[in-house]
């Protein structure tokens, strides 16, 4: 059998809980989910198991991205926390996509009522062509359905394209309430505001809608079940002022400057931020940083991993905790050492991977894969035969 397959029988057979379709008008939440998911000065982000497995976009290895089947589905396989990335409609409804540009997780192309909206726009300084959420209102946007971002890799996952619609982050709010009922335990949510100067030059702003609805569903609190983060710093210290959920700033590659940064004149780059100096500066409104897994150990030339830098330990020393991103099971995605065979969609060595990671003392980590994620974190927890 190949790497990969018991997880593979694992996933269909929690396909029977993962199977609902899009869940548009959910009632709302009860006083009793609402407490139960409050700040109320316990289970705050300390508590969580550490390595801490974050479901990236859900279960996004087994089912198409942000849909609340693959949010649904990471729950079951595991996951401690589920993301979410926001993006706004053109009637100021957040939705979660990981981008505005849909052409490439809707169908929307299929539609021939919206062939004229498809453009090419200028977003943080790249040009894209496609459709984008902020031409589209939330009715219209329902009238979609999402597909898998990257069939060519995850040929299986393409088996569950137009099951599910794009959900509101009011809509996935409601879910989390409904799971926590459900399961007896507060769900977690690591929500990431996406392009927020771009869409604030549009006048439609994140963060205010944001922390109106996190107000709205008892998760603005010191000690909510939700982490706020952002490539773009100054998401992060707006939101500080909104609401006091923990907060973490997202880190690409160490030769790129945030582009609320480029827009401001800030000459600092991602290099800059990550040195003790940079991480202080984070630590006065943030308590977490998002580092691409690259800056935590660099790839040699030929794609193997090199010598760790000193990050995790500079953060540590600044009381942030580390979730660098995104773990993945295929060789496409994994360390040279880790691939087995020539396929590039096949199963490397993702626990080799994991390991490597987890023995830095990372806190968690983005995953495409959360039931591979916990297993390879159960060996690192307190109390599990663990080696921290």
């Amino acid at each position: 059998m190949t790497q990969g397959g018991t997880a593979r029988r694992a996933v269909l057979g929690a396909a029977v809980l993962a199977a609902g379709g899009g869940l548009v008008g959910l009632p709302a939440p009860t006083a009793a989910a609402a407490t139960s998911n409050a700040g109320t000065g316990h289970g705050g982000y300390r508590d969580l198991p550490v390595p801490t497995v974050i479901g990236h976009r859900g279960a996004s290895g087994y089912r198409p991205e942000h849909t609340l089947g693959s949010y649904r589905l990471a729950l079951d396989l595991g996951a401690d926390v589920i993301e979410q990335d926001l993006v706004p409609t053109k009637d100021g409804h957040l939705v979660c996509r990981h981008e505005n540009e849909i052409g490439g997780t809707t169908d929307v192309a299929d539609h021939p009522a919206f062939a004229s909206r498809r453009v090419t726009k200028t977003v943080d300084g790249v040009s894209v062509t496609g459709w984008f959420t902020e031409d589209f209102t939330l009715a219209e946007l329902k009238t979609l359905r999402a597909k898998e971002r990257i069939p060519a890799v995850r040929r299986r996952n393409t088996l569950y394209d137009g099951r599910w619609a794009v959900p509101t982050f009011e809509e996935v709010l409601r879910w989390a309430d409904r799971e926590g009922e459900r399961r007896g335990r507060r769900i977690w949510l690591h929500v990431e505001t996406k392009h927020p100067t771009y869409f604030r030059g549009l006048g439609l702003g994140l963060e205010e809608p944001l922390a109106r609805l996190l107000r709205r569903y008892g998760r603005d609190g010191r000690d909510a079940p939700l982490f706020l983060q952002s490539f773009e710093p100054s998401s992060i210290q707006r939101l500080a002022r909104l609401v006091s959920a923990p907060r973490v700033v997202l880190l690409s590659a160490a030769n790129t400057r945030p582009w609320d940064f480029e827009v401001a004149g800030d000459p600092r780059t991602v290099a800059d931020l990550v040195t003790p100096g940079g991480l202080k500066w984070i630590a006065g409104f943030a308590q977490g940083i998002g580092p691409t897994l690259d800056l935590i150990v660099p790839r040699t030339a030929d794609g193997r991993l090199g010598t760790p830098t000193t990050l995790v330990r500079d953060a540590h020393a600044r009381g942030l905790v580390l979730h660098p991103y995104t773990a993945r099971n295929e060789n496409t995605f994994l360390p040279a050492e880790y691939r087995k065979g020539t396929d590039p969609a096949d199963y490397g060595d993702a626990f080799g991977a994991f390991r490597r990671y987890f023995e830095l003392g990372i806190d968690g980590i983005f995953t495409d894969n959360p039931d591979t994620g916990l297993l390879a974190a159960e060996d690192f927890r307190p109390g599990r035969g663990g080696r921290r």
